[in-house]
């Protein structure tokens, strides 16, 4: 199924807006991130598309316990929008529409994480390093 890309961009930049009220708080964004988890877990296959998922969660994760700060508060922001689009009840497909229900949360997800290939990339070579002793 194809999705308009800006009415995908649209879904993620409302998801973005209440994202940026929630991670001032830890403890949600962590209960959000936990969601996301599990959720996925239910997606039969989500190809390379999402493979950078587990590190945009640690990338989050380091952000919010202040451990990672050289991103963007907006780059935060928008992955954090995507996955509550993903958690909600509400969205354009439901997710109760078996293989196409999850299309719309995939497409919002996918493209965060699209947006955000350059911060994710440089988290990742910051974790490398510091896995390796060089920070």
């Amino acid at each position: 199924m194809d999705f308009d890309l800006n009415q995908v961009q649209g879904l993620l930049d409302r998801g973005i807006a209440e994202a940026q009220s929630v991670i001032q708080n830890p403890s949600k964004v962590d209960d959000i991130l936990v969601q996301l988890e599990e959720k996925l877990k239910t997606v039969q296959t989500i190809g390379s598309t999402l493979s950078s998922v587990p590190l945009m969660i640690a990338m989050v994760k380091a952000w919010v316990k202040k451990e990672y700060t050289v991103v963007s508060p907006k780059v935060i922001a928008c992955l954090v929008g995507a996955a509550l689009y993903m958690l909600k009840k509400k969205d354009l497909i439901p997710d109760s529409i078996p293989i196409i229900g999850m299309a719309d949360d995939l497409a919002v997800l996918g493209l965060a994480l699209k947006l955000s290939e350059p911060e994710l990339k440089a988290f990742s070579e910051w974790r490398d390093k510091r896995n390796n002793g060089g920070l």
